[in-house]
């Protein structure tokens, strides 16, 4: 059913404004970040790559980021596939939401209470055994227990869909339940998978509060750096520059992702056409 030119219009006068405040701002990072440095005539590129302390940052977010992503995705697999899997199904009241509980209480407990509580545990085993000194180990630790819960999440939400009566199957089919895991789980929990870890990069490069309350001295992140700069000398075009490097990247990644879904979707379309014929 074609739809009415009076709502085609409608919603086009609602989509541009919004279009209009999502990437202006963008637009004008990219803009000021070719703007010269007020102490000298180079522009933000110029000073940027000029500057060794955000190479510095930027692999240490690297490395927190893929570092805590993997340790996460393992864990949060196996807490979603644990809750999922050996849930009391007879369960009522209290007792049939905590698997909810556990999994959504994390993910919404605010970032700055999440900080404070890590650098208080943190600094109670520092001053007890001498271990776990504010650093990158600190962060990655911190990293991990507030990304396992959107995985667990993405893996609870893909194991919600998959039919019980499988897992018995697999049982008449002696297997046992680490072939179940292997050959029937994580198939289908694959793209969950592939999605958490994702998830977990992108959460650990965008968190700043977190980061901010367990790092130690040579611990600084690509945030906690804007954030400092920012402090000391306002928004330069260094900072534009690291800015529309970020945005670039995310475009060119969001691209690479479309492209490879639409061949990959025309080419099961061809297979499929193919296999009719």
């Amino acid at each position: 059913m074609n739809m009415p030119a009076s709502v085609r219009y409608t919603l086009s006068g609602i989509s541009w404004p919004v279009y209009v405040l999502l990437y202006t701002p963008l637009a004008l990072v990219a803009y000021y970040s070719l703007t010269p440095h007020a102490a000298s005539e180079w522009h933000g590129y110029q000073v940027l790559f000029a500057d060794t302390n955000v190479f510095a940052a930027v692999r240490r977010s690297l490395v927190l980021a893929l570092g805590s992503a993997f340790t996460s995705t393992v864990l949060g697999t196996l807490l979603g596939y644990g809750l999922h899997r050996f849930r009391n199904r007879h369960a009522t009241g209290w007792l049939s939401h905590g698997p909810s509980l556990i999994i959504y209480t994390p993910i919404i407990m605010p970032s700055i209470v999440f900080g404070i509580a890590e650098l208080i545990f943190f600094n109670l085993v520092h001053n007890a055994t001498g271990l776990l000194a504010a650093g990158l180990q600190t962060m990655i630790i911190a990293h991990i227990t507030f990304q396992v819960p959107y995985v667990a999440l993405t893996v609870v939400a893909r194991l919600a869909g998959l039919d019980p009566n499988l897992f018995d199957a697999a049982n008449d089919l002696y297997a046992d339940a680490v072939k179940s895991f292997l050959h029937l789980t994580l198939p289908v929990v694959r793209p969950a998978i592939i999605g958490g870890f994702l998830l977990g990069i992108t959460l650990s490069i965008d968190d700043f509060t977190i980061s901010f309350f367990t790092a130690g001295p040579g611990s600084v992140t690509l945030p906690i750096y804007i954030y400092s700069a920012i402090a000391r000398k306002g928004v330069t075009p260094e900072i534009n520059a690291i800015g529309t490097l970020v945005i670039v990247t995310v475009i060119v990644l969001a691209l690479a992702h479309f492209f490879i879904t639409r061949h990959r979707d025309r080419a099961g379309q061809f297979s499929t056409r193919r296999e009719a014929t």
